[in-house]
């Protein structure tokens, strides 16, 4: 029995590991690290200043659908606006998590900062490179945003297949250029494809404990698992954005901020159980973050690198 429960745990580490995966493009075999290994920073360059965030939607979203993800980018926004309309707990509360990387980077120098904005968004709704995408062609896509000052964020659509998705990433991160370098994320929506591997709590796992899935806040799986990966993928852009900022483990097969805390989104989370969560009275969705427009996420924890723990936001 304890053979088999062992089993369980390693194969639920490997599916909630899938959320959270980076530019590096780990495999499945490499999912699991040693979470005993040293948050380390390695002297590159964090994202600072003034960065816009530029959606980049690919194939057939509905008005509703963006929504939700505009939403949540215009949540992490640090004007004193969004201070004063967000409840907490909030999106930009867990998003002040990252400013103890800026500090830590700083050492004795006043801390760079960086406040993130809602930039353009881009419409290809006639999927003008196939509804089979390469890496090659995410990268292409996020090259048709601003280079300069900007995370160009690729969004595919449910129909969409892209190379590797399902099979060892929901979405990656990184760096194009050579002078003025632009970040990029590409997130894709798993609601028919791999909602067990990418959409998880919101749907059954295909490994480990097989409990009942949570509601979604925004009643849509598939976007609302692409806010946790884009979540994900946004605190590891800022903390890690060309690969030598703030990692554990090996530069190829990196843990940041979101993935080196799998499966864990509120106080008491263990393998099958996301954690203790907020749940809305009137829909039973579970969450543990308000954004704009009374809007409700559930996003990931992140590694405290003062406290060397994962810090959720409830």
């Amino acid at each position: 029995m304890a053979s088999f429960v062992s089993t369980l745990f390693f194969q639920f580490l490997l599916m909630v590991s899938l959320l959270h995966l980076s530019n590096a493009g780990r495999r499945l075999t490499e999912l699991v690290e040693d979470q005993s290994m040293t948050f380390q920073y390695h002297k590159g360059t964090l994202l600072s200043g003034k960065i816009s965030i530029n959606l980049i939607w690919y194939g057939n979203f509905k008005p509703t659908q963006r929504a939700i993800i505009s939403d949540f980018v215009s949540s992490l926004s640090s004007s004193p606006a969004s201070l004063n309309t967000q409840s907490q707990p909030s999106v930009l509360t867990w998003w002040k998590i990252t400013d103890k990387y800026y500090s830590l980077s700083s050492k004795n120098k006043k801390p760079s900062s960086l406040s993130l904005q809602m930039g353009k968004q881009i419409l290809d709704e006639n999927y003008s490179l196939g509804k089979s995408l390469t890496r090659n062609q995410i990268v292409q896509l996020a090259a048709g945003g601003d280079h300069e000052n900007a995370i160009n964020v690729v969004l595919t659509a449910a129909d969409v297949t892209v190379e590797s998705f399902c099979m060892d990433s929901c979405g990656t991160h990184g760096s194009q250029g050579k002078k003025s370098k632009f970040a990029y994320i590409w997130v894709g929506n798993s609601e028919t494809q791999c909602p067990g591997q990418c959409a998880w709590p919101f749907h059954q796992p295909i490994y480990g404990p097989q409990n009942p899935p949570l509601v979604a806040p925004n009643n849509d799986v598939g976007m609302d698992g692409m806010v946790i990966n884009l979540a994900s993928l946004l605190a590891a852009t800022a903390t890690n954005p060309f690969g030598n900022g703030f990692y554990q483990g090996p530069a190829d097969a990196p843990l940041e901020a979101a993935s080196a805390c799998p499966g864990i989104y509120g106080k008491g989370a263990y393998p099958g159980y996301a954690g203790e969560l907020l749940v809305d009275s009137t829909t039973g969705a579970s969450y543990n973050a308000n954004g704009e427009n009374g809007r409700k996420y559930l996003l990931p924890s992140l590694f405290d690198p003062s406290t060397a723990s994962c810090s959720t936001v409830i």
